[in-house]
């Protein structure tokens, strides 16, 4: 009788112990006799590289150095897990590896983002792989499912809430009253925002989330500096309770849209029906809603952060690698889902040519004439009043103000209709405007 011999163990190398890597040890050490199974071969972490150690995991029996270069140059190690953060030593780390002959995995959405384009080339000619689930909205398996499991669709849209900082901040904004600094304030309480917010609340975090998304789901190339990003911080309480009162909710979105001059990159603060399910995604959970030809629109909820969660993608990511170690290249799925030589030069739609519906919120004087005003400045743009707010004014306040929904207009229109209106002796101030989605 012939014994088959177990494949060997894959041997594991950590770069970073914070967060996700703590939880990635623990949930190894866990879970290693199902994961074992599972992928058909033992995962063991052979070195970790910390610049100090963490008091939530044991590293007690692993080599722990901290230097992480050691982790790149290691013969020992098979696949190189990068979780430092930012994009300049994370990137050198990634290219040794890769030019030592190691398959990656990585959380690091910025890194894959901005310099994705250039490290799947790099990887693709030494034959390794890069693995990224878990650098967009933490333990949903968005990644595979758009480079996967909708691969016989043609994806027409997607939006998402995948900032759950944002998304908590709103969300205090509606159920509690509360202002954007209170709930800004009371998210850094919790730690759900860093004392520097601006990634989250400014929307590069989920500029660099949706750019990923949009990568896979077209078959083009990396474009972050084409997304047009907007963030939260000027949302303010009474948009919120205007938007209750019309029927909405407003979300920080990322989108992407097919169309036929382009593909729309944006995110933004976006009014959406209450009766979506996306629109009652409230405190830090992210979800991700695909619309595919095929199969219809598709809805993707989860802990879009947080240690065992995001830990949760990273092994997903091992197993997947550690599947095909001895696969040759052609067999294993691609890093941007297709070839790179497949990649379409897909045009990014200038954000002037998008079509939206708006929101908009004009202070105005109390005196006859000024919606008649501002309805022939909108339809000489060609934009019609799909709905109007105007409450009564608030004694002793000498402005009242006015909410309109829009209908679908360019975006080049808007901002001359919006113009025109900041213009008129009636109105003060600037007008807000937020962008309008049914993602029916």
């Amino acid at each position: 009788m012939v014994v088959k011999k177990a494949p060997r163990a894959v041997r594991i190398g950590i770069c970073g112990l914070g967060t996700v890597g703590s939880g990635t040890v623990n949930v190894l050490a866990r879970n290693g006799r199902e994961i074992a199974a599972r992928c058909g071969r033992a995962l063991v972490i052979e070195q970790i590289g910390a610049r100090r150690d963490n008091a939530h995991c044991d590293t007690s029996q692993i080599n722990v150095t901290r230097e992480i270069f050691d982790v790149a140059n290691n013969p020992n190690v098979d696949i190189l897990v990068e979780l430092i953060g930012g994009t300049t030593v994370a990137k050198e780390l990634v290219r040794t590896a890769i030019e030592n002959g190691k398959h990656v995995v990585t959380a690091n959405k910025a890194l894959i983002a901005e310099h994705g384009n250039e490290l799947f080339e790099l990887a693709a000619k030494h034959n390794v792989t890069i693995a990224y689930e878990a650098a967009v909205a933490g333990g949903i398996p968005i990644i595979k499912s758009l480079r996967e499991g909708l691969v016989g669709n043609q994806v027409q849209w997607l939006a998402g809430i995948i900032n759950g900082t944002g998304n908590y901040i709103l969300t205090e904004m509606r159920e509690k009253g509360r202002s954007f600094d209170e709930a800004l304030a009371q998210a850094q309480a919790l730690g759900y925002a860093e004392a520097d917010p601006t990634f989250d609340v400014e929307g590069i975090d989920a500029a660099h989330k949706l750019v990923i998304m949009a990568s896979l789901a077209f078959a083009m190339p990396l474009a972050f500096d084409k997304v047009y990003t907007e963030g939260i911080s000027r949302i303010c309480s009474e948009d919120i309770r205007y938007a209750d009162e019309l029927g909405y909710r407003i979300k920080h979105l990322g989108i992407a849209r097919r169309t036929g001059k382009g593909v729309e990159l944006r995110v933004h603060p976006t009014l959406i029906p209450q009766r979506r399910l996306i629109a009652n995604v409230n405190g830090v959970m992210n979800a991700v809603l695909v619309s595919g030809d095929a199969v219809g629109p598709t809805l993707y909820y989860g802990a879009g952060a947080g240690d065992e969660a995001t830990a949760s993608a990273v092994i997903a990511d091992l197993v997947d690698v550690a599947r095909t170690l001895e696969a040759k290249p052609e067999h294993r799925v691609p890093a941007a889902g297709v070839a790179l030589a497949n990649q379409g030069g897909t045009q990014v739609l200038p954000e002037e040519d998008v079509i939206t519906s708006y929101y908009l919120r004009i202070a105005a004087h109390d005196k006859p004439g000024v919606m008649s005003q501002v309805a022939t400045i909108c339809s000489d743009q060609g934009i019609s009043i799909e709905a109007l707010i105007q409450h009564e004014p608030v004694e002793g306040e000498a402005l009242v103000p006015v909410v309109i929904l829009t209908s679908r207009a360019d975006e080049a229109s808007l901002r001359q209709a919006v113009a025109q209106i900041e213009a008129l002796e009636t109105v003060e101030g600037e007008v807000v405007r937020i962008r309008v989605e049914s993602l029916g």
